[in-house]
């Protein structure tokens, strides 16, 4: 977790930051903790989709910059988030077909920076990300960004596959990064577009996998078998900008 300007520590600090509208990604909560201020806490973080992570009191202690958490502290966002009709929306305005990036699962922040980097540079028209097991827009996201968070809309979603389904009725297609894909450079990759990234290691989940209509798999030469993701983002962005410029 990063320690910054971002970090809330204190019930009162974090009820405020909930009140005032602040968009908290993450909230710790002692584990066990029941009483009315904490409780209020998690009313506030139900009504906004937070997540909340239970953790013990050591955790907390050593999360704690000030000593005086009182069994809370909060990450919250470093920009705010925009929704998914923004994004087509920006499509729309500049008359262009929507091209946008949904990331599964990533949890390193620089990846997500670097990606979303690469999408503003590549002409996407935004970035959608889940709610959960995955990082939000933290201060490390901003800066790994150089300044794209500024130009490129992200939403954050409750369900990934199911956004998928309703941007399927928007007129998408969707291809996914897989290593046991079809090699990028066969398949037809323009028109209104999703790519979809997964995680290192674990690649896109099953149920994410099954909603896309494309698997990509970008041809490897190598030792090894896979690509760092955000390299993996860049490679398969660019060929969609190839396509589209053909």
């Amino acid at each position: 977790m990063e320690q910054n300007e971002f970090t809330i520590e204190g019930r009162n600090a974090v009820i405020e930051a909930f009140r005032a509208g602040r968009t908290i990604d993450k909230l710790y909560v002692l584990d066990g903790c029941k009483d009315g201020p904490i409780m209020t806490i998690k009313r506030e973080a139900a009504k906004q989709g937070s997540q909340i992570k239970y953790v013990a009191k050591e955790r907390l202690d050593q999360m704690s910059e000030t000593g005086k958490h009182q069994g809370v502290i909060a990450s919250a966002a470093a920009y705010a988030y925009a929704e998914v009709d923004d994004i087509l929306q920006r499509a729309k305005e500049k008359g262009e077909t929507p091209f946008v990036l949904l990331l599964d699962g990533i949890e390193d922040p620089h990846n997500l920076g670097a990606i979303i980097r690469t999408a503003n540079q590549a002409g996407a028209h935004g970035v959608i990300i889940p709610k959960n097991r995955a990082v939000g827009l933290t201060a490390t996201v901003a800066k790994a960004s150089a300044g794209a968070l500024n130009y490129t809309p992200v939403a954050k979603v409750t369900n990934l596959g199911q956004t998928i389904e309703e941007l399927k009725k928007e007129g998408l297609w969707f291809v996914c990064a897989d290593m046991d894909g079809t090699t990028m450079y066969e398949l037809d990759l323009k028109g209104p577009i999703g790519l979809v990234i997964g995680a290192e290691g674990s690649g896109v989940s099953r149920l994410v996998k099954e909603r896309c209509d494309m698997c990509a798999q970008i041809p490897m030469r190598g030792d090894i078998d896979s690509l760092n993701a955000s390299v993996a983002a860049g490679v398969l962005a660019y060929e969609i900008v190839r396509q589209r410029l053909q």
